[in-house]
């Protein structure tokens, strides 16, 4: 579930896109100024940036600036100053779009959905798949927003097995690819050692997987 953040001090506008954003499925946080905002982006892990420019304690064009290095999340700016100066000093700052005051839910929607698709198109080294999510790139994983500490061996099952979802990847497949620094076998048992370890740390009930279903009498799948 895609988490987005909205800074806006109008409180009645903040909750109406909320409630509007939530039936849509995603998860919404509200903050009300930039500091409050500011403190949610460090300690929250945001998928989207919904903020106004004008606010109570300073500008959002100045809290684009301070997050737009550390923050790999789309930012779109909602405010009632659409001239074009406002709009250049908008993307000159980071934003990925603009939407003017005022604007209906339904637009607003659809530009969030599209900005996400074009966003996921262009980091496509993170697989994601329910709750779960591998960054290849950093080699993390998580469930449900909650890191999980793999060992070397379990990190590679994931992947191999992540990156041929909807395929059966037989124990010949893994036993070949899972050599360790050593040079030894990881053999058959081994394998179903860590097999049953990744399951136990990634899975919420491991006796009924639902990410590493056993295909008997030749090897693996991922999901259904």
């Amino acid at each position: 579930m895609k988490k987005i953040l909205i800074i806006e001090d109008d409180k009645i506008l903040n909750k109406g896109v909320s409630f509007a954003l939530k039936k849509e499925g995603y998860d919404i946080l509200s903050a009300y100024s930039k500091a409050e905002g500011k403190q949610m982006i460090l300690n929250e892990k945001i998928d989207f940036l919904l903020i106004d420019i004008n606010l109570p304690d300073g500008n959002g064009l100045e809290l684009c600036k301070e997050v737009r290095d550390k923050a790999g999340f789309p930012i779109v700016f909602f405010t009632a100053n659409d001239t074009e100066e406002d709009m250049v000093k908008g993307f000159e700052t980071g934003c990925d779009d603009y939407i003017a005051k005022p604007f209906s839910v339904e637009l607003l929607r659809h530009k969030i959905n599209a900005i996400l698709k074009r966003s996921n198109m262009v980091n496509r080294n993170v697989f994601e798949y329910k709750a779960l999510k591998i960054d290849f790139d950093r080699m993390l994983v998580a469930v449900a927003e909650k890191e999980i500490n793999l060992t070397a061996t379990e990190y590679k099952l994931l992947e191999l097995l992540a990156k041929n979802k909807g395929k059966v990847v037989t124990k010949e497949i893994l036993l070949e690819k899972l050599w360790d620094n050593s040079g030894n076998f990881v053999d058959e048992n081994t394998l179903s050692v860590n097999i049953r370890r990744l399951r136990k740390k990634i899975e919420t009930d491991s006796k009924n997987p639902q990410y590493i279903v056993t295909v008997f009498g030749i090897g693996y799948t991922f999901g259904e």
